[in-house]
């Protein structure tokens, strides 16, 4: 994969780094977000492509160290996204009034409502007029683009409070949030019981509208506290580069000295309690860094918030044709997600009908797709390669036009 995309970024060359001159534009940022994004599309590739796919494998278990280890490091790709949405829209007030602002988020949070209801629930699905697996109705999921959209929405409001507050009202949410657990109905996301609406802010839900059936994975409440964080810890990120470093670094040791000491205490932070395997100290270990995702329990963030601070301190060490390519993903990431879905979904059924299935059984979310279709896990790692390797050229080239460019419309890309 490496000399595919050496030879183009060779024959195609144009620092992005160096040309993308707004101020707000900080490359720390930008290539922990392009990390992020690489190591999603990982996921998105073993839900489609994995042998025995399920919705999360996690829940299983006996699930093999290998798996957990492919699964877990993805963990780190939607609270990255939510929290860096935050900043980004916090480092923003340098430029724009309060009003302006308030605008132009609420006016994003609507549109990346649309994309997520409209473009890539089809393109998880493949199915807009509705599918067999759920009555013939059309899939509504809710994911990530939803609750960055539901954060900015909400951000358009919460701002005008100022970053302080803002990151206050932000660490009491995520503090605090799972003192519901033990008060909120207990919901999955495909249970199919018509929660009442107000389950969505705290727990996955799924609710029958009409022809449509909505899926709401990501609990609205906490992954609000996280963008809400984000914005307020923007100031951080205006410091000198020494400056914010050693905040990001010593802040990235006390969460994941805080992960370690809550965790092992098993009292708080988090509905999944863990304890000794009789497998042995993998087990254990693995037992102990399941924590919960939907919606993201305490112990969860600061699971992943820790090592995030600490290889965004160290990101501006590092130079190279590596993090150009992370810093270029981690500037087009709406057009890397929405793309990236399509062309996963499309090299799914390629496969099926390799397998001897037909293309029919494929428009469906993949959770339903046909038993005994699939790949190995090193056949999920090559063709999560294949993918970077063929969304490279189309973000590089949106990523240049981004650079080079300031019609309005781009910032919605």
């Amino acid at each position: 994969m490496r000399a595919l995309l050496t030879r183009h970024y060779r024959l195609t060359h144009m620092n992005t780094s160096a040309s993308d001159q707004r101020a707000y534009r900080l490359s720390a940022i930008d290539a922990l977000r392009g990390l992020a994004i690489v190591i999603m599309a990982i996921d998105h590739v073993r839900d489609f492509f994995l042998f025995g796919t399920e919705q999360d494998p996690m829940n299983n278990p006996n699930i093999s160290v290998a798996v957990f280890a492919t699964r877990w490091i993805t963990h780190f790709c939607a609270p990255v996204f939510v929290l860096l949405a935050g900043t980004s829209a916090g480092l923003m007030t340098a430029r724009k009034s309060p009003a302006e602002l308030a605008s132009f988020l609420f006016r994003r949070g609507l549109w990346l409502l649309l994309v997520e209801c409209v473009i890539i629930s089809t393109a998880y699905t493949f199915a807009p007029l509705g599918s067999k697996d759920v009555g013939g109705r059309t899939m509504v999921i809710m994911q990530v683009i939803s609750a960055i959209a539901i954060g900015m929405m909400s951000l358009a409001g919460f701002q005008f409070l100022g970053r302080r507050v803002c990151f206050a009202i932000g660490t009491v949410i995520i503090v605090g949030h799972n003192l519901l657990d033990y008060v909120w109905p207990a919901s999955q996301m495909f249970d199919q019981q018509n929660w009442p609406w107000w389950v969505a802010l705290h727990s996955q839900m799924s609710r029958t509208v009409g022809p449509f059936m909505i899926f709401f994975s990501y609990p609205i409440l906490p992954w609000l506290g996280v963008m809400l964080l984000g914005f307020g810890i923007a100031g951080v990120f205006e410091l000198s580069a020494e400056r914010r470093n050693t905040i990001l670094l010593r802040s990235g040791f006390a969460l994941m000295a805080a992960f370690l000491l809550i965790r092992a205490l098993d009292v708080y932070g988090d509905p999944n309690p863990w304890q000794r395997q009789p497998v042995g100290i993998t087990g254990t270990a693995m037992d102990f860094l399941n924590t919960t995702k939907y919606g993201p329990s305490l112990l969860f963030l600061l699971m992943i918030y820790g090592p995030a601070a600490i290889l965004c301190a160290k990101a501006d060490r590092f130079t190279g044709f590596i993090k150009d390519v992370l810093v270029m993903f981690g500037r087009v990431p709406f057009a890397f997600y929405v793309t990236h879905f399509f062309l996963i979904h499309a090299l799914s059924i390629l496969l099926g009908l390799f397998q001897g299935f037909s293309a029919s059984q494929f428009f469906t979310i993949f959770i339903f797709y046909p038993k005994g279709y699939g790949l190995s896990l090193p056949g999920v790692y090559g063709v999560w390669m294949l993918v970077i390797v063929m969304l490279y050229p189309f973000c590089r080239w949106v990523a240049e036009v981004k650079a080079r460019r300031r019609d309005w419309w781009l910032s919605y890309l």
